[in-house]
């Protein structure tokens, strides 16, 4: 008895661990999980039929399902109810990776985002090891302890769904709280292209799709054309297999010439305007962009705009901002690593990236206060990620922390009072028969 109930709650931990977990990175990145499911719903040839609003609904549902099963699973918040809908759950997904295992529409499943990527192999064993899991505490979900009393479990209940739900939105309007892909702050991106010496690596041709009198044709970067043809969009796609460095399809192109303008970012201050889509993008706070362009210009850094859309775009774009900066051409996919902001901003020192924003909080006015050498911004920040998990320990562990804690009390308080209670009331019969057995010894 004793052994299983031990087996059930280290599959409790497990089970509770890896949805917090899994849910948690979707949730800071809600629209790279919206990027995977839209890779499914394209798989499926789907996406034509779903709009980028259900796509990003479903992401954030999806992370904030994950992490409260995990946190509900961990606390004993309705054992019975939880534990059967983790079982369902992982029923689905289970069905989901054999097809994923068998027909490969993804290289990469997005299970935990970008955090820690699995193969289609990889994905299916860990998904039946957790199925496994999920039957033995759907089996004896009474099995599991409480960490909160039943009348509290409510507490756990909204504030756990308020926390990931407020997560999510907190990484829409700005960028995510967390940032796992390879260009993160403090990465270096030339160092992130290199390849270790002796390994050959893939190849990738990119081609560009350019228009000439009402014609469109595709072209290498060796072919490309002169400036009488309009660009319209590019492509990359690998020609070969070997080993893919961290970033492997990062270029800046001069979309008239054709230049390759990538090994400029490699000295000195450079700001990256950062858009796949111009069409898309939000010209809220061209403002602050422009500000920030016309402080690069008095201080000599370099500013580029990246971007994936074609010259009718970039002109509409210059139409309603009064941009002034240049624009160039990078890889969609790319983009759309880089930051998870449409625009947003980058700002590198000799190609390391030292500072990442949203367009909904630009710096501008503090920024432009004095150059970038005699200023915060123009250096790593030290206490970035210890920041960060300072304030996911203060605004979630420690408040379910101390709840148990108080709980715990609560309830060893209750248990004193009726072990007392239990204690006296014995005392006052033992003393009530006695005297009742003398008054009957008495009368004889």
């Amino acid at each position: 008895m004793k052994v299983r109930y031990l087996l059930i709650n280290i599959a409790r931990i497990i089970l509770a661990v890896t949805f917090i977990f899994s849910g948690f990175v979707k949730a800071v990145d809600p629209i790279g999980t919206q990027y995977k499911l839209q890779d499914y719903a394209e798989a499926l040839g789907l996406l034509p039929y779903v709009p980028d609003w259900f796509s990003l609904s479903a992401s954030v549902a999806l992370s904030a399902m994950e992490f409260s099963f995990g946190v509900f699973l961990l606390f004993a918040v309705l054992r019975g109810i939880v534990t059967r809908a983790i079982l369902a759950f992982m029923v689905v997904m289970t069905l989901v990776t054999v097809w994923i295992w068998m027909a490969d529409p993804v290289s990469d499943c997005g299970c935990f985002g970008d955090a820690i990527r699995l193969s289609n192999g990889e994905t299916l064993l860990k998904n039946i090891i957790l199925l496994g899991l999920a039957c033995v505490v759907a089996k004896w979900p009474m099995n599991m302890p409480r960490f909160v009393n039943l009348s509290n479990q409510w507490i756990v209940f909204h504030y756990t769904f308020l926390f990931i739900l407020a997560t999510s939105v907190w990484s829409l309007y700005d960028i995510p709280v967390f940032d796992f892909r390879p260009y993160h702050i403090g990465a270096n991106i030339p160092e992130g292209m290199e390849m270790p010496e002796g390994v050959e690596g893939p190849e990738f041709e990119t081609t560009f799709i350019l228009e000439k009198d009402g014609v469109r044709k595709e072209f290498t970067l060796e072919e490309y054309p002169d400036s009488t043809w309009t660009f319209i969009d590019s492509k990359s796609k690998q020609i070969s297999e070997g080993y893919v460095p961290p970033i492997h399809d990062f270029t800046i192109t001069d979309m008239q010439t054709g230049d390759d303008l990538t090994e400029t970012i490699n000295e000195g201050y450079t700001f990256l305007l950062v858009s796949p889509h111009l069409e898309q993008a939000d010209d809220t706070n061209f403002g602050n962009i422009d500000m920030i362009y016309e402080y690069a210009v008095e201080n000599h850094y370099k500013f580029y705009c990246l971007t994936a859309s074609g010259d009718s775009a970039i002109t509409r774009w210059k139409d309603m901002t009064g941009a002034e900066y240049p624009f160039y051409n990078t890889d969609e996919t790319t983009l759309k690593t880089i930051i998870r902001s449409n625009p947003g901003l980058l700002l590198l020192k000799d190609g390391t990236v030292i500072g990442k924003w949203g367009h909904n909080l630009l710096p501008a006015d503090e920024m432009i206060r004095q150059p970038l050498e005699k200023s915060e911004f123009g250096h790593l920040p030290e206490d970035g990620l210890a920041k960060r998990i300072a304030l996911i320990l203060l605004w979630f562990v420690l408040p379910l922390a101390l709840l148990t804690i108080a709980d715990r009390l609560w309830m060893w308080s209750r248990w004193i009072s009726q072990k007392e209670f239990k204690e006296s009331n014995r005392i006052y019969n033992f003393i009530k028969n006695k005297t009742k057995n003398e008054k009957e010894n008495r009368s004889r």
